[in-house]
């Protein structure tokens, strides 16, 4: 069976029940980003920017396989009070948070998705926390899992980059080289290679108590080693995070 990927929001409501009503097994796919410091080399879009990519390419390879997969619109506001002293961020309470994305995934349930893809960047605990109430909530009302490759989980994240399993990768090597891939238009690469690497394992700071950003010492909303980055190490860690949600598709069917 021939597959396909589409923008939902270029497609008509028609095109959308012609779709809806095909045989194929059919994904969407809701990309939920932030709009957030990263360093003073970053577009605040960059959590965003993530995870509309990896939905792009995942439902391409979907597509591929048979599947019809669509990409929804993304969400780019969420919980992102670590970073709220920088300018431009933008946050969200975790009530509102939750709302917004639960009800757009049951609302892609609802209209006749067989299953509904979640793909995020944000990696701020209380976001992450609040994802995983979506999951649950999802689950517990519709009868059916959401999907949620969780890159934060151990198992996950061990297939990722040396950075990121250190913790110490808010808009560092692990982050600007996706960015690189993605719109390298949009990266400071002058004001990244003069970046000092600042190392601080994010994980055992929050374990001790920390708070936000300022308590961390991201005087700049930083750290890891953003001058280290490239664009090929983006790819591929992009092929591990679309690889990721292939997985996490084909596993839900029995």
């Amino acid at each position: 069976m021939t597959g396909s990927s589409h923008d939902l929001a270029e497609l008509s409501y028609v095109a959308v029940e012609r779709l809806l009503a095909s045989p194929a097994r059919k994904i969407a796919i809701v990309p939920v980003g932030s709009v957030e410091a990263h360093g003073p080399h970053l577009p605040l879009g960059t959590d965003t920017m993530i995870s509309v990519e990896v939905a792009r390419r995942a439902a391409g390879e979907l597509a591929a396989r048979g599947y019809i997969a669509v990409r929804f619109p993304a969400i780019p506001y969420g919980v992102t009070d670590w970073a709220r002293m920088f300018a431009g961020t933008i946050t969200l309470t975790a009530a509102t948070t939750e709302s917004v994305v639960f009800e757009t995934c049951h609302a892609a349930h609802a209209i006749g998705f067989d299953r509904v893809v979640l793909t995020n960047a944000h990696l701020e605990p209380d976001h992450i926390a609040t994802l995983r109430t979506v999951a649950e909530r999802f689950s517990e009302q519709t009868g059916h899992a959401l999907l949620f490759p969780d890159k934060t989980r151990r198992h996950a994240a061990q297939r990722l980059t040396e950075e990121f399993r250190s913790g110490s990768c808010h808009a560092g090597q692990y982050e600007t080289s996706l960015v690189l891939a993605i719109h390298p238009e949009l990266v400071d690469v002058a004001q990244a290679r003069a970046l000092p690497e600042h190392v601080v394992p994010l994980h055992e700071r929050i374990a001790a108590g920390a708070r936000d950003f300022a308590d961390c010492g991201l005087d700049r909303a930083y750290c890891g080693n953003p001058a280290g980055a490239t664009a090929e190490e983006g790819e591929r860690s992009l092929a591990t995070l679309v690889a990721m949600v292939i997985e996490a598709v084909e596993q839900s069917f029995p």
